[in-house]
């Protein structure tokens, strides 16, 4: 018995293929309708990899991973809580009179950052400024009384170390100096007392400075800080923390587009001196320095950005000892190039303090290697006796007759 096929005009295998439909109907069409769901299936979940929805799948997953790890810091019995609501800061909503505050008068609230599984937390210093308490208000709305609370007003980094016998969900850490202009960025914190608020933006510049923060170099964002956003983290789209958020610019007291926070980097450094020391330990090696733009660079006739200009070296410094004179250029220290005076104070103020450093300087058409012994920035002069400097002469003239090229 010939079986019928209505597709007879065509190629054998093909004729096969279709009449295999047509012979054996629903069961090989309810297989097809399977395959065409399962591809629909796979389509959407590529479609998701790209494009909006990618962008939407990675905030998501970002901002699980980390806000576990954020925290509403609330500081009791401020006299004189520190910015307040004024001009550029983002920081903590202050009680209605400080004067007449005390350890039961919530006076500021900020947010913060869990950096370790034992309890560490970064924030900024404005935010715990003369607290005579300090409340930590974890992601489950449990409130810990912090100890070891210590802040560096001129980096506005402040720790403080919570306990528990359970260990504590904690952000990952990035490397800020990978960080690019148009990277996206989350930032987590309690604008307003409104906990776990997450917004996002970009990074839209880096290299900021802020008159009320004397030292290091902020990142400029467009993600959204409001007052309470104060001590949370930027992170970036793999959940880990990239900066902490300290400061907006702004007319109104609110957002308005421009926001300011402190490079992890930067940031973990000053926590960890401060969790470890009670104070932060900044080397210098007594220069002050001008950078090498435009104008300068030909007024002294030299190369525009060739590195950093020591146009003053102070007296019995660790930079005269080491035999920088005025006007060297400064191209490299301790393996690291810098361009800018903002670089070379972070390269040599996170160096031990009585280290030894090579740098590259640049004097007269030569560079030359020289060594450099760290002072601390307290006093960038080296505390030795008269004998002895009179030895680290004779040494530092024996380096740079030896160290030419």
């Amino acid at each position: 018995m010939r079986s019928s096929c209505a597709f007879r005009g065509t190629m054998p295998i093909l004729r096969l293929i279709l009449c295999g439909f047509a012979i054996h109907g629903t069961y090989l069409r309810s297989v097809g309708f399977a395959q065409v769901a399962f591809v629909s299936e796979e389509s959407q979940d590529q479609a998701e990899l790209v494009g909006p929805r990618a962008l939407s799948r990675a905030f998501r997953n970002a901002a699980r991973q980390a806000t576990p790890a954020v925290v509403t810091i609330l500081s009791y019995g401020q006299q004189d809580a520190f910015g307040g609501q004024n001009q550029s800061d983002s920081g903590g909503e202050s009680g209605e009179d400080n004067r007449q505050s005390n350890d039961k008068e919530l006076t500021g609230i900020g947010s913060g950052v869990i950096v370790s599984p034992d309890g560490r937390v970064i924030t900024n210093n404005h935010v715990i400024a003369g607290a005579k308490r300090v409340v930590v208000q974890l992601a489950d709305e449990t409130e810990i009384e912090a100890i070891e609370v210590r802040g560096d007003a001129d980096s506005d980094v402040a720790t403080l170390q919570i306990k528990r016998e359970e260990p504590f969900s904690n952000a990952g850490i990035a490397d800020s100096d990978l960080l690019e202009i148009g990277d996206w960025v989350l930032a987590i914190g309690s604008p307003f007392r409104l906990e776990a608020t997450v917004s996002a933006g970009i990074i839209s510049a880096k290299n900021r400075t802020l008159q009320r923060i004397n030292r290091g170099r902020l990142i400029q964002t467009d993600a959204a800080i409001n007052p309470g956003n104060s001590g949370g983290p930027l992170i970036d789209l793999d959940g880990k923390v990239v900066a902490i958020s300290t400061a907006i610019a702004t007319r109104n007291g609110g957002y308005q587009g421009i926001g300011f926070a402190i490079p992890i980097n930067q940031a973990y450094w000053i926590a960890n001196e401060l969790a470890i020391h009670g104070v932060v330990r900044r080397a210098a090696i007594g220069v002050r320095m001008a950078e090498l733009n435009p104008k300068i660079a030909s007024r002294f006739n030299l190369t525009a950005g060739l590195g950093v200009l020591a146009y003053q070296v102070i007296e019995n410094s660790a930079a005269e000892r080491a035999g920088i004179q005025p006007l060297d250029v400064i191209m490299e220290f301790a393996g690291e190039r810098v361009r800018d005076p903002g670089a070379l104070q972070e390269v040599i103020e996170r160096l031990p303090v009585g280290s030894t450093q090579s740098a590259k300087i640049y004097r007269n058409g030569e560079e030359i290697m020289i060594d450099v012994t760290l002072a601390s920035l307290e006093d960038p002069t080296l505390q030795d006796d008269q004998s002895d400097e009179e030895n680290a002469e004779g040494d530092k003239s024996n380096k740079e007759s030896s160290n030419e090229e």
